[in-house]
C-alpha cells in the first residue's frame, strides 16, 4: 500500500517484534486500531457524589497494596498532573513486602490522603509513573487499579482524538512510557518504562495482534516499509533510528517545501533525506544532504529513486556535518537555505553546558555557509536544551562567533500529534528555529 500516508488509522497487520526503547509491532491480519474490549468500556463511567475516595475504597479491597507517601510540599506538582514521581519526592513507602518493579501502588500526601495510583519502579530515578489521579478516579472508577481497562480506555481516547482532529497516529495519551507510531500498515511501539514490558500482552491484544497466527510461521516481510508524507514517498527502516522516522518534524518539512523554490539547499544530519526531499519537491535548484551514517545515506538515495527525482538536482553525501561545513566555508561556498538537525547532544541537564558549546560550534559553521540574506533552519531535539530556554541564546552566541547577524522568522516544535501536558513540561523536547542571516547594514524593523 505505497500510497498510504504516515499515520494512517487503518492498519494491516504484518509481524511482531518487541524490544525496549524503540521496537515495533508488525501484525498478521487486518485490524481497526482500537476497539473497546466490551460494551461496558465506554459506558461504565460513574459519577461519585459522596465524599468517599474511590482510591481508598479500592485499595482497601486489595490485600497489602503499598502506599507511596510524598514529602510535604511535593504533592501539588502531582495533583496538577505530572505523571513522574521522582525518588526525591518520596517520604516513605508503607507496606510489607515492599513493592517490586511493575507493582501497582497508591500515591498519597503526607497524611496518606490519596493523590492517585500508579506503577512502581525500584531501579529508576522515577519511582512511580502515575496512571490515574484521584479526580479522574471519581469520574471513572472502573479503571482504578485495573491496567487492562485503563489501557483500553486511554488508547481508544487517543485514537478518537486524532480521528477528530485529522491527525496522524502517535500515541502518548496519558500513558507515560508508551509511544505508538503508525506508519502505513505498521504500528511501531517505543517503550521507555518497565510497566510497558510487564503489560506487553495486553498492549498487543488492544492493538489487535493475533498471537496465535503469528506463532504459526506465516510469511514475514523485511523490515522496510513504504510510506507517504506531504506528497513524498519514503522508505522507512523499522530497525532505524527512533521509531524509524522523525514524524515530529512533519510540519517543518512541509514548510521547507514552501520556501525552497529556485534555491540552493543544504540539509545537514539529513538521515533518510526528509528535509532534502521536501526541498527538491518544492522546486529547489540544487539540494545536498549530508549524514555520517552509511545506512541513512542508503535510505536517502533510495528515496530519490522512489520519488523519481533528478539526480542532477539532489544528492546525498556520507560525511561528518562539521567537517563538511568547515571545508565549504574555507572555499567560500554557501547556500540559500541550510537545515541543521543534529542528534540529541544534551541527553540530560548534567551535560547541558558542554552540549551548548557543541550546538554553538555547529551553528557557527552553519551560519558561515548560509549566504547573506539566506535562511537557516536549526533544531535541537534535546529536552534539556529546550526546557532550559537557552537555545536562542546559544544561537546568538553562534552568530557572534561567526561574525553574523540573525533574526528569528519562526519558532516551532514537534507536530500536533506529539502532545505536551503543561503539568509535565519535561515532555517538551524539540525546538526548531527558522533564522534569517541579515544582510550587512540592514536594519530589522
Amino acid at each position: 500500500m505505497l500510497g498510504a500516508p504516515v499515520g494512517s488509522l487503518v492498519l494491516y497487520a504484518k509481524k511482531q517484534m518487541w524490544c525496549p526503547a524503540a521496537s515495533s509491532l508488525r501484525f498478521n491480519k487486518p485490524l481497526s486500531m482500537v476497539a473497546c474490549l466490551s460494551s461496558s468500556s465506554s459506558s461504565s463511567t460513574t459519577t461519585t457524589t459522596t465524599s468517599a475516595s474511590p482510591l481508598q475504597e479500592a485499595a482497601a479491597s486489595i490485600p497489602a497494596i503499598p502506599k507511596v507517601v510524598l514529602k510535604k510540599g511535593k504533592t501539588q506538582l502531582f495533583r496538577n498532573g505530572s505523571p513522574m514521581v521522582y525518588s526525591g519526592a518520596i517520604d516513605r513507602i508503607v507496606g510489607r513486602p515492599p513493592p517490586k518493579t511493575g507493582d501497582m501502588v497508591l500515591v498519597t500526601d503526607g497524611s496518606e490522603k490519596p493523590i492517585g495510583w500508579g506503577l512502581y519502579n525500584s531501579v529508576s530515578m522515577f519511582s512511580v509513573r502515575i496512571m490515574q489521579l484521584e479526580d479522574d478516579a471519581r469520574r471513572d472508577s472502573s479503571c482504578v487499579f485495573n491496567m487492562e481497562r485503563l489501557l483500553d480506555s486511554r488508547l481508544e481516547a487517543a485514537v478518537n482524538l486524532r480521528k477528530y482532529l485529522g491527525l496522524p497516529m502517535r500515541e502518548t495519551g496519558m500513558l507515560s512510557g508508551l509511544v505508538v507510531d503508525v506508519f502505513n500498515d505498521c504500528a511501531v511501539v517505543a517503550s521507555s518504562a518497565a510497566w510497558v514490558e510487564k503489560y506487553r500482552p495486553t498492549i498487543e491484544l488492544l492493538l489487535g495482534l493475533d498471537l496465535e497466527a503469528n506463532n504459526h510461521g506465516l510469511s514475514i516481510p523485511d523490515d522496510r516499509i513504504k510510506v507517504k508524507e506531504n506528497g513524498i514517498y519514503y522508505t522507512v527502516s523499522l530497525d532505524g533510528q527512533k521509531t524509524g522516522f522523525y514524524a515530529d518534524q512533519r510540519e517543518s518539512r512541509s514548510l521547507v517545501t514552501k520556501i525552497s523554490k529556485n534555491h540552493r539547499v543544504l540539509d545537514l544530519c539529513c538521515y533518510s533525506g526528509g528535509f532534502a526531499l521536501n526541498a527538491a519537491s518544492g522546486g529547489a535548484a540544487a539540494v545536498v544532504g549530508v549524514d555520517s551514517s552509511s545506512a541513512a545515506i542508503e535510505l536517502a538515495k533510495e528515496n530519490i529513486l522512489l520519488n523519481s527525482l533528478d539526480h542532477e538536482r539532489i544528492s546525498f553525501l556520507k560525511e561528518d556535518a562539521a567537517e563538511f561545513m568547515k571545508s565549504a566555508a574555507s572555499k567560500k561556498d554557501s547556500w540559500d537555505l541550510v537545515i541543521l538537525d543534529p542528534p540529541k547532544l544534551a541527553p540530560n541537564r548534567k551535560v547541558l553546558q558542554r552540549a551548548s558549546g557543541m550546538y554553538r560550534s555547529l551553528n557557527c559553521l552553519a551560519m558561515k555557509v548560509t549566504r547573506e540574506g539566506g535562511l537557516l533552519m536549526t533544531c535541537s531535539c534535546s529536552g534539556a536544551m529546550t526546557q532550559s530556554g537557552t537555545f536562542l541564546q546559544v544561537l546568538q552566541g553562534a552568530a557572534s562567533m561567526a561574525g553574523r547577524r540573525i533574526t528569528v522568522l519562526k519558532k516551532a516544535g514537534a507536530a500536533a500529534d506529539h502532545p505536551i501536558d503543561p503539568s509535565y513540561p519535561e515532555g517538551s523536547y524539540l525546538t526548531n528555529y527558522l533564522l534569517r542571516r541579515m544582510q550587512l547594514g540592514l536594519t530589522v524593523l
